[in-house]
């Protein structure tokens, strides 16, 4: 089958030599827990009143710093994320002061704000690329999940920056809100010609609330997860895929892997941070830890120590020797957030893989006639 990768080479390079060297190749900039949109499943925001109960956002001042000191620590690539980054008014001099330091400079967004000035500082300054989360393949879904009516103007700005030459990429988070609108889903990042990338399993947020009720029960997320693969893969690509689960062979690549074999199994912690909103440093932006903070010990120091105590951190027994590993999702933001412990066995996320496995077989055999 075809093994589609669309991380760049050059990238995928740079993070190996980094995880042989100990630098953190890769930072990823919270800016804001405020978004204009209320999704019932996000892991971070948070409302105006929320943020200032909890702490203030960092300054555009102490993010420049921190890229600054991240840039000369060896970061090469930079996520600005949220939240929604745009609803920040200094989001600009943020950017602007980032993308001079030479770093590559990709923005997460729900595309509703990428219009009028912000659309041509976008186009005079592209990024390397945006990432749009899109919610739904109707209006009605948007005001549904989202709470906003905003379905058209983000096509519309998808299609601005599409025609001003920035590349984008869309990520789908399926839900008990959208799964009903995969098709129509997948139909549009047909017509838009856009790469996009879709996701059944979602954490519970546990920054925010821990409220799970707003996720696919295991076997749902996995009929989903199915569908959506039917979509996307010719029936001869599909076929493999099925055949590469009977025998638990990886059935795709995870461009954040990292060759860990008990530990953390992708980069963060090892190549990769993750800066919140109010300034911790974490590995990942799902785990509530470890932490460091490096507005108080500078990035340097801040690095090190989480570092360190990623390597600290050890999978269950029972996921290091299944022989499933290879095309579950399990990881040790998965434990974590699923058990409250990083060796913490995810129960959700077995049912999940055992039906993805079943559904994946079952859809093989009826479209080759064989049932």
């Amino acid at each position: 089958m075809t093994i589609r990768n669309t991380e760049p080479v050059l990238a995928t390079h740079l993070h190996n030599r980094g995880h042989h060297l100990g630098l953190p190749v890769g930072g990823n900039f919270e800016l804001t827990a405020r978004c204009n949109f209320n999704c019932p499943m996000c892991y971070v925001h948070l409302s105006q009143e929320d943020v200032q109960a909890r702490g203030k956002e960092l300054t555009a001042q102490q993010w420049i710093s921190l890229a600054e000191q991240a840039r000369d620590k060896g970061m090469m690539f930079v996520l600005l994320t949220g939240g929604e980054p745009f609803v920040r008014q200094d989001f600009f001099e943020i950017y602007d002061a980032i993308k001079a330091m030479g770093l590559m400079v990709s923005i997460n967004s729900n595309g509703s704000m990428l219009s009028g000035s912000i659309l041509q500082r976008l186009i005079e300054n592209p990024p390397f690329r945006i990432n749009i989360s899109l919610y739904g393949g109707c209006d009605a879904t948007y005001r549904s999940m989202c709470g906003q009516s905003a379905f058209d103007k983000v096509l519309e700005n998808i299609r601005a920056l599409k025609a001003a030459g920035i590349d984008v990429r869309l990520n789908v988070s399926i839900t008990p809100y959208n799964r009903q609108d995969l098709e129509q889903i997948y139909a549009l990042a047909q017509e838009l010609n856009v790469h996009v990338k879709a996701s059944a399993y979602m954490y519970p947020p546990i920054r925010v609330t821990g409220d799970c009720g707003h996720r696919l029960t295991a076997e749902e997320a996995a009929k989903a997860a199915v569908h959506w693969d039917l979509m996307r893969f010719t029936p001869e690509e599909f076929a493999q895929r099925a055949e590469n689960m009977s025998k638990f062979a990886a059935v795709e690549p995870d461009e954040c892997a990292a060759d860990l074999d008990e530990g953390v199994r992708c980069r963060a912690g090892g190549t990769s941070f993750w800066m919140t909103w109010d300034g911790r440093m974490l590995p990942c932006g799902m785990m509530p830890g470890p932490t460091a903070y490096p507005l108080e010990q500078g990035f340097d120091a801040a690095w090190e120590q989480l570092r360190a105590a990623t390597k600290e951190i050890r999978r269950p027994a029972k996921c290091i020797t299944c022989p499933k590993q290879e095309i579950c999702t399990v990881c040790a933001a998965v434990c974590v957030t699923e058990t409250g412990r990083f060796d913490g066995v995810p129960e959700y996320v077995c049912s999940m893989t055992e039906a993805v496995i079943r559904a994946t077989q079952a859809a093989n055999e009826e479209r080759s006639g064989q049932k």
